[in-house]
């Protein structure tokens, strides 16, 4: 019995190229690029998914064995690409965090800070606390197959070998910060609305009472009050916020 190894040299390049735009994206991707993940199980998420994605796409890789230096450059547009994607993915869990610190402020509760565990510094209480619950809530609803899924099809609008152009680049990068910011910002609008409509009125009872300590009751009622609007609408922000990632993931899907 004769086996013929003469492949073996193209598939070795190919599962390495699949790797690398793998790997890039895990290394961002929300929930699995954390930085409390152990490497070990994120290398053996990019190499799963590595196993997987190969046979569906080994016949796209055109591979030159003859010189390394078109090897290295597909590789490093390989891991471009993984960058791009997984970093188009990330972007979507600061619009958590600017719905937290806005709401934070609006409470009087913007000093009080802990460690993100998503990012590994400090920030505002509450938007670690809507971004713990955003990753939870995206692999309870089993959304996160829709980031394998981005995946695969990335193959389709970035083909292998195929130089990107960045001004989509620029475009994507653009869009997902906007609309990041924007579906933070209007997360967090019934917080802005409350906060406007408390602090007029406390304005005006400092006018009417003028020995009153107004701070000293304002305070505790802002964060009394404000926690009973953020029990009442949190289903519906992560409702929104859920909506907002699945269309920023068909976005990086080709329209069929």
């Amino acid at each position: 019995m004769r086996l013929d190894v003469s492949l073996l040299p193209a598939l070795a390049a190919a599962f390495m190229l699949v790797f690398a735009r793998v790997g890039a994206m895990v290394m961002l991707l929300p929930g699995l690029g954390e930085v409390n993940i152990p490497s070990r199980i994120k290398l053996s998420i990019a190499l799963a998914l590595t196993l997987i994605i190969l046979p569906l796409h080994r016949a796209a890789f055109n591979i030159d064995m003859g010189s390394i230096v078109p090897l290295l450059v597909l590789m490093v547009h390989e891991i471009v690409i993984g960058i791009v994607l997984g970093a188009t993915a990330r972007v979507t869990l600061s619009a958590l965090q600017v719905a937290g610190s806005v709401i934070a402020q609006q409470l009087g509760l913007g000093f009080v800070t802990s460690v993100d565990p998503t990012q590994g510094q400090q920030g505002a209480l509450i938007g670690n606390f809507l971004t713990m619950l955003g990753l939870t809530l995206l692999f309870a609803t089993d959304t996160h197959y829709l980031v394998i899924a981005a995946l695969d099809e990335s193959y389709k609008i970035f083909a292998p070998g195929e130089l990107m152009s960045s001004g989509d680049v620029a475009s994507l990068a653009t869009s997902a910060f906007a609309a990041a910011f924007k579906i933070g910002v209007q997360l967090s609008a019934p917080f802005l609305v409350f906060g406007l409509v408390f602090n007029v009125g406390l304005g005006i009872l400092a006018r009417l009472m003028p020995q009153m300590q107004v701070y000293f009751v304002g305070v505790p009622l802002s964060i009394v009050i404000g926690f009973l609007i953020f029990a009442a609408v949190l289903t519906t922000m992560m409702g929104t916020y859920l909506e907002y990632f699945v269309g920023v993931m068909h976005q990086m899907m080709p329209r069929t």
